[in-house]
């Protein structure tokens, strides 16, 4: 996949952990986004990322921001997720991956020599006009947050 950076980011509508559908639109002219694409709910690496998300939660909303998180788990899991860990932000549910393809996550892995289908962690930052201004792909937990933090604030000036 070739970077989406400077480019349109593909729509969506997708449900989050209530039912409720999000859209990239109801952003628009308004927020930032902070689209972060991770594998299932509730394994480690995950978890960590989540928490590390939700502990700068308030970092990102001073900047005009808002935290989409996505992942294939369905409603009821995110819901527990959530509630789990105390997340501030929505989870949305992308079943049939179609979003996941759309964004170029959507990846052939490998773990104790089997193959599967499955996402690749990545992150996009969206800005108010709906374009990619930068992107994160094959995201290494550590530090994440405060690269995507640091990213924001350039940008915002803030």
């Amino acid at each position: 996949m070739t970077t989406l950076e400077g480019m349109q980011a593909p729509d969506f509508s997708l449900r989050n952990e209530n039912g409720e559908v999000v859209s990239l639109a109801d952003f628009a002219g308004k927020k930032y986004v902070i689209l972060y694409f991770y594998p299932k709910d509730a394994t480690p690496g995950c978890t960590t990322q989540a928490c590390d998300f939700r502990d700068s939660y308030e970092d990102f909303s001073s900047m005009n921001a808002v935290i989409l998180g996505v992942s294939p788990d369905n409603e009821a899991s995110h819901t527990k997720f959530i509630e789990k860990q105390g997340l501030p932000f929505s989870l949305l549910v992308d079943e049939d991956h179609t979003v996941s393809e759309k964004y170029g996550v959507w990846k052939l892995k490998k773990m104790f020599g089997r193959e599967y289908m499955g996402i690749e962690r990545s992150t996009f930052l969206i800005d108010p006009t709906g374009t990619v201004v930068k992107e994160w792909r094959k995201v290494k937990v550590k530090g994440h947050i405060e690269e995507a933090l640091t990213t924001l604030k350039e940008l915002t000036n803030a």
